[in-house]
Formats: C-alpha cells, sequence, structure tokens
C-alpha cells in the first residue's frame, strides 16, 4: 500500500507521486473551508503561495491553484522564497500555503499553511484531517493567479538589526546547495561590513537536514572554511526556515546554541522550546523556560499563550527562531512573525561573537552548555518505527540491555518520545519524526567527544535492536551527523 501524506512536526508531508493531484487540491480545500467557517478569511480575497526548489514543487502548485480558484479565492504566486518571507507577507493580509518538504529527501513534499495571524496550530490540522472526508476534489481550469513580491517586506524587518561595520573584518562562507535563500544571504552580510564566498550551489535538490548533516556535506564545509580562511559558514535548509551555522573550523554549531544565542540577543522575558534543547538553557541565564513536545505548532500554541504576560520568543532545536511579540535591536523593529526563521538566529550569532570579540567556536564554552549531538536511523516504515519506539518503551528489558555500561537510567521524561536521563548528567533521546519514517536520537553529554561516542554506540547498538520483518523496510545502516 502506498504510502499516505499525513501532518508531521510541521505542516503535511508525504512522498511527492502521492501528494500531487487530489491530495493537494482537497486538504488546500478542506483549509480555506476550515478558515472560512471560523472568519479567519472572507471568500474572494487572496491566498498567498511560496514554494522551495524541488523538482516537484511546480506541479503542486498547479494543485493549489486550481484549488484556491475552485473555492472562490485569488490565487497570489510569491514565487521560490523562504517560508518566513511567505508567512510575513501574508500576516494581517489573508491565508498562504508554502509548497516544501523542507529538509526531507528531494522525493518527499509537503505543504505548510498559514492563517492571516500566523502558522496553523494542531487543533486546525485536526479540523482539516476531518473535512477530507466530506468534500470532493476541486477542480477548476479557470484560475486568475496574480504575483507579489515576498522578499522586500521580509529583508526590510532586517535593516538596522545590526550596525553597518558589525561584521566588519570577517569573511563568511554562504553554502548555497539548493536553498531557496541562497542569493540573499550573501548581499544581507554584506550589508553589515562582511566579506563573503559562495559555494555548492546546485540546480538539482538537496535535502540538508540542519540537525544531522551528510558526512559528505560536513566534510565539504570544513573544507571550504580551512581553504577560503572562513570565520565561519551559514546556510539554510530547504526552504529558508532552519539555519546552518558553523564555526571558523566548518564545525556545526547545535540549534539549541543558536537559539539561545538569539535570546540573550533580544531578551525576551520568556523563551518558548522543545523538550529536546539543550538542557542547560532552563537554569543558567536567569530567562523563563517553558519547554513543548517538539514541532513548531506546538511551540506556537505556548508562545501565544505567554504573550499575554510579556515578551516571548520561541526556539526549536533546528535552530529556527520565532518570535511570539514584538522586538527592537538596534535600528530594526521586529513585528511578531511566529512561524521559523532562519535569518534572525543567523544575525544574532554573528552579531553577538563580533560583539564579544569571540571566534564562533568559542560561544560554546563561553555560554557553559553541555555538548550536545543528534542522528538520525532511517528506513523503516511507519509501522516499523512505532514498534520499536514500544520495544524501547515496554518492559521488555530492551531499554536496560541499550544502555549497559552506558549509565543508569535515573528518569524517562515522555513528553516527546523517551528522554532518557543517564547517571551522571548524560541525555539519550528518542523519538519518531513526524515528517517521514525516521528515527532521532538527541545526545547531551560533558563534552563533544564524549557526545561523539555515546551516539555512535547507541546507533550501533540500535541497529542490532531494529531487526526488519518482512513488513518492514529497513535495509541500510543509520546516516551520522
Amino acid at each position: 500500500m502506498a504510502e499516505a501524506p499525513r501532518f508531521g512536526t510541521s505542516g503535511l508531508r508525504g512522498l511527492a507521486d502521492q501528494l500531487a493531484g487530489p491530495v493537494t487540491r482537497k486538504h488546500v480545500a478542506a483549509f480555506l473551508q476550515h478558515l472560512t467557517s471560523t472568519r479567519r478569511i472572507e471568500p474572494g480575497g487572496p491566498v498567498f503561495l511560496g514554494r522551495d526548489l524541488r523538482a516537484s514543487s511546480p506541479a503542486i502548485l498547479i494543485d493549489c491553484c486550481a484549488a484556491i480558484s475552485a473555492c472562490g479565492f485569488v490565487p497570489v504566486d510569491c514565487g521560490e522564497v523562504p517560508t518566513p518571507a511567505l508567512a510575513n507577507l501574508a500576516q494581517g493580509q489573508g491565508a498562504a500555503i508554502m509548497i516544501t518538504g523542507s529538509h526531507i529527501p528531494a522525493d518527499r513534499n509537503g505543504l505548510k499553511f498559514y492563517t492571516p495571524g500566523g502558522e496553523i496550530t494542531k487543533a486546525d490540522e485536526a479540523e482539516i484531517s476531518r473535512r477530507l472526508g466530506v468534500i470532493g476534489t476541486p477542480d477548476t481550469q479557470n484560475q486568475t493567479s496574480r504575483s507579489a513580491d515576498a522578499l522586500t517586506s521580509y529583508l526590510a524587518r532586517f535593516e538596522g538589526f545590526l550596525a553597518a561595520d558589525a561584521l566588519k573584518g570577517k569573511r563568511f562562507g554562504i553554502y548555497q546547495h539548493s536553498s531557496v535563500a541562497r542569493d540573499l544571504l550573501g548581499p544581507l552580510l554584506e550589508e553589515f561590513g562582511a566579506e563573503t564566498i559562495e559555494f555548492g550551489r546546485s540546480e538539482t535538490f538537496v535535502a540538508v537536514d540542519t540537525e544531522g548533516l551528510s558526512s559528505d556535506i560536513a566534510a565539504e564545509l570544513k573544507m571550504q572554511a580551512r581553504q577560503h580562511g572562513l570565520d565561519g559558514v551559514v546556510s539554510t535548509d530547504g526552504d529558508g526556515d532552519r539555519p546552518l551555522i558553523t564555526d571558523e573550523k566548518g564545525a556545526v554549531l547545535r540549534g539549541g546554541l543558536i537559539g539561545l544565542v538569539a535570546a540573550l540577543v533580544l531578551q525576551p522575558q520568556t523563551v518558548v522550546t522543545p523538550v529536546s534543547s539543550n538542557s542547560a538553557i532552563d537554569s543558567r541565564f536567569g530567562i523563563e523556560v517553558f519547554r513543548t513536545r517538539i514541532g513548531s505548532p506546538f511551540v506556537i500554541e505556548a508562545m501565544l499563550e505567554a504573550a499575554k504576560d510579556g515578551t516571548v520568543l520561541g526556539f526549536e532545536a533546528n535552530g529556527g527562531v520565532l518570535t511570539g511579540s514584538a522586538f527592537r535591536h538596534g535600528n530594526a523593529e521586529l513585528a511578531p512573525l511566529p512561524t521559523r526563521d532562519a535569518v534572525l538566529p543567523i544575525l544574532s550569532v554573528l552579531g553577538y561573537a563580533a560583539q564579544n570579540r569571540l571566534a564562533l567556536s568559542g560561544l560554546h564554552g563561553h555560554l557553559g552548555l553541555t555538548s550536545s549531538l543528534s542522528g538520525l536511523l532511517r528506513g523503516f516504515s511507519f509501522e516499523g518505527l512505532q514498534g520499536l519506539m514500544q520495544r524501547l518503551d515496554g518492559e521488555d528489558g530492551t531499554l536496560d540491555a541499550l544502555f549497559d555500561g552506558l549509565g543508569r537510567t535515573e528518569s524517562i521524561n515522555r513528553t516527546d518520545g523517551l528522554r532518557c536521563s543517564l547517571h551522571g548528567g548524560r541525555i539519550v533521546h528518542f523519538r519518531a519524526s513526524g515528517n517521514a519514517p525516521e528515527l532521532r536520537i538527541y545526545i547531551e553529554a560533558e563534552n563533544d567527544l564524549a557526545a561523539s561516542e555515546l551516539l555512535a554506540e547507541v546507533t550501533r547498538r540500535l541497529e542490532a535492536v531494529a531487526i526488519p520483518d518482512p513488513r518492514d523496510a529497513l535495509r541500510r545502516r543509520p546516516r551520522l551527523p
């Protein structure tokens, strides 16, 4: 049976050939019907559309336009733009749909849905899914669409965020790959005085997971940093809402560190972040921290509640930063943007390091964080993945055997997956991805070497545990970051 598209941690995801056609049209119609019934939009209004650089995105755009027109709305094509740029343009003006699979493999794609107030919630997802069973497939040949510029207003958010010479004397590499943000990062950093070198541009889609880079990409970043004497490398995932930042050695900065620096720069009263983010932020920085399940909808829901009592910023372990209230930094006025953004944390990290005269490799020690890593075990079916999670959380001793000799399990947090605190302060967190049939493994340890060794050993042992039955698709070794 073909794998059906499903809502994951952020939007609808699935195999591209399963998503195109009736599936996309019905989801778009259900989304618009839901927003109309809740009086958040009126028929005849605009629905803003953006897309990433996947080969399948243009065809899915046609399906979106057809459904939008059939439902009595006007499709507005914003082209190939970062997700936060699309969301920023649509705020207060109309609904929006971003066609993107973000960081997942090229044979997959997805839809991210936005109301005029921001990204949809899990309650919205449930209502969209409910409506799918009672509507037909929209079809129209009379599409009347128009275009709009989403980049100008998005980039205007960051004017004056740093001083014009804040990055003077710094040289950064721009890893372009197939990121939809690849052509804006260089000019943006140059506005603040940096020199930039672009590399790695690809005309075919490259799946860049900022939480777990493939070994060849990681090696390329280190080589470029060394060859060009860079102060760091910056990039994003495919749709420009998750940052990728390396230090001067080409080593990737973890998302928890990136989000924390953004919080230190903007000084919110409350930080909202998933349970997988670095545990040290809860006690060392004088900021109230609220933990959620993993996924931007959960962070957004908590941010909206916290914003009633003061300024609030959210970030995820992948480094994406969300603003739940207005902020001012330098001469920039940042209106709330409750969806992941990659540019804000990139500027925050580079500016903070320069202001404190730190190399990017010095940020971790400066902040006193524990070392964290993440890895992936791939090749499951969704059913096989759930079976493995049940075994790990069962009473047959699978988890105890997995940790034998690595540390006694002192507690397990089940907010999202199994976050196991081991004796000595180490953490091993297992979670089934909501975007693809993959097992994510999050590690915290006392230093980089210990974290790397723990991740490798846990992954090796999991391979032995995750023995496939004939219905499961596990056929190959996991890919480590």
